[in-house]
């Protein structure tokens, strides 16, 4: 807990890791939970059939500190695939994944591209500036919107605070009534999507990723309540997490400024570099949930039925053990199978827009601001004091100039990572 954790956790995953696998830990909430440090250990905790997502699962000790939402959002939101198991994740999966696809990916790149420009095109002519909010905050929204269908007007109005909602606030916090604001702001929010889809379809047909999910659901494929909380996935973990990695990405280029300057010098680098960058620092740090539906042995530990077991992804993807110098920034780490996207059932199924995403936020970013560096020391980074989550309220920079748009693409992919 704290500034000084979350401004490098590396070195106490480092002290777990030499201390075993498998540890128990207390959460701000009071969650009293289990964290898996390993590589792997946690590629087998991501694969293991025992543990389930779902709900339902938790044991009461959970429950009664696990507060991220009250009733009744809490069974109106919280039943999207981060919290189903099969066969209802495999169904509900189902009516997600031709959206992201690597070949729709890569069809609408060059619009992509377009947004990156027009937010780049909008900074200041010479630093200093925000990259937060002046482009990391805004570039995966735009790209969501695009993706999943939201209409414009209705993009427009989306509050970024709303993304707050997933940071566990307790029912005694102070900052309780704030919290349920912005939740039932972003309830509202998604009704006005679904209300907005209902009344369009029959104009605009129903080839966009919200409507064919709202279509969905009037042919009873989904219920109400799973409707609602796929949208919400979509729009906050479809889109904060981008823009947390664009930021922690940034930071460690901007901490080695030999391999920024290499990147901005050659850019077909970028697809590689990505790999390493999302293995490095990780926007997601900590994975959701998960639990055994009986007493069970983990790598040597007993885990209580219903008691909740998280994996770092930030500790396995510094494990020396499967990683050489793991922490060392290597962008020509190859191969790097990382777990910054999970693994198992659960993988990001974003993964290729997120890579996309990134490629062309660094690709655009370092090749239009030339001379790029912190405008601020170091140890005055603002991390988020999210609990799952790695990434910064602003990212204050300087920059020599900002360089026209460039005539073409601003990064050569190379070969593909998506798979």
């Amino acid at each position: 807990m704290g500034c000084p954790y979350k401004s490098n956790p590396y070195p106490l995953y480092e002290r777990m890791r030499g201390d075993g696998p498998v540890h128990p830990v207390l959460f701000p909430s009071g969650v009293q939970a289990w964290l898996v440090t390993g590589y792997d250990a946690a590629h087998a905790a991501l694969n293991d059939d025992r543990l389930g997502k779902n709900h339902d699962r938790g044991n009461d000790r959970w429950r009664a500190r696990a507060s991220i939402m009250p009733e009744p959002q809490h069974s109106q939101l919280q039943v999207h695939l981060l919290h189903q198991d099969p066969p209802k994740h495999t169904q509900m999966r189902r009516h997600m994944t031709d959206a992201f696809t690597p070949r729709r990916v890569e069809q609408l790149r060059p619009r992509f591209q377009e947004l990156a420009d027009a937010l780049v095109d909008r900074l200041p002519e010479t630093g200093p500036a925000d990259l937060v909010t002046g482009f990391a905050a805004e570039f995966p929204f735009q790209v969501l919107a695009e993706v999943i269908g939201l209409p414009v007007e209705l993009a427009r109005r989306f509050d970024r605070d709303w993304g707050k909602v997933v940071q566990p606030v307790g029912p005694t916090d102070p900052g309780r009534p704030v919290y349920e604001a912005r939740l039932h702001g972003l309830q509202s929010y998604i009704a006005e999507i679904v209300a907005h889809k209902r009344e369009h379809k029959h104009k605009h047909g129903d080839d966009d990723l919200l409507s064919r999910l709202v279509v969905a659901r009037d042919r009873r494929e989904l219920s109400r309540e799973e409707l609602d909380s796929m949208i919400f996935q979509l729009l906050v973990a479809g889109q904060e997490p981008v823009t947390n990695q664009i930021t922690t990405a940034l930071i460690a280029l901007l901490r080695h400024p030999d391999q920024l300057v290499r990147l901005r010098d050659h850019p077909a680098l970028v697809p590689r570099a990505v790999e390493e960058l999302l293995r490095y620092d990780s926007a997601f740090e900590l994975t959701t949930w998960r639990f055994f539906a009986e007493d069970s042995d983990l790598h040597g530990t007993r885990i209580p039925a219903g008691d909740s077991v998280i994996v770092s992804l930030c500790a396995a993807n510094r494990d020396p053990g499967r990683f050489e110098a793991p922490d060392n920034l290597d962008l020509d780490r190859s191969p790097n199978p990382h777990l910054a996207f999970g693994h198992g059932i659960h993988f990001c199924p974003g993964a290729a827009l997120a890579r996309a995403e990134l490629q062309i936020a660094l690709g655009t970013l370092l090749a239009r601001l030339p001379g790029l560096h912190l405008a601020v020391p170091d140890d005055e980074i603002e991390w988020i004091p999210a609990v799952l989550g790695r990434g910064t309220q602003h990212l204050p920079v300087s920059y020599d100039r900002r360089v026209r748009r460039l005539a073409g693409p601003t990064t050569d992919r190379g070969d593909s990572p998506c798979r």
